[in-house]
């Protein structure tokens, strides 16, 4: 089994990515991610608007268990991360795991 961290990882490798909350809405907004990824403590009022408007552009959002620290660490990053937007998916496979957990979850639409 392939972990989510390591995906995120090659995606910031191979692929391209945009960080922050407000660029993740314009681009989900114009309907050009593939996929968000959400820090589970992303403010609320944040995380409605991304998941929002992402079910009416249909792009997968893929909730991080951690924190915006955590991810933010992951991301190499000395700052908290609280969304990510995927544009390029790269050589990884971190589409098929936000589609897995989608579909473990019953499926959000």
């Amino acid at each position: 089994m392939v972990s989510f961290e390591s995906e995120l990882r090659m995606v910031l490798k191979t692929g391209k990515v945009v960080l922050g909350s407000k660029q993740t809405i314009k681009y989900v907004k114009l309907g050009k991610a593939k996929m968000v990824i959400l820090a589970a403590n992303a403010p609320p009022n944040i995380k409605n608007d991304i998941l929002y408007y992402a079910k009416l552009s249909n792009i997968p959002v893929y909730i991080y268990k951690g924190t915006s620290v955590d991810l933010g660490t992951l991301c190499g990053k000395p700052f908290m991360v609280s969304a990510i937007t995927i544009l390029d998916e790269g050589d990884s496979r971190i589409l098929e795991l936000a589609e897995e957990s989608e579909a473990k979850e019953g499926g959000g639409r």
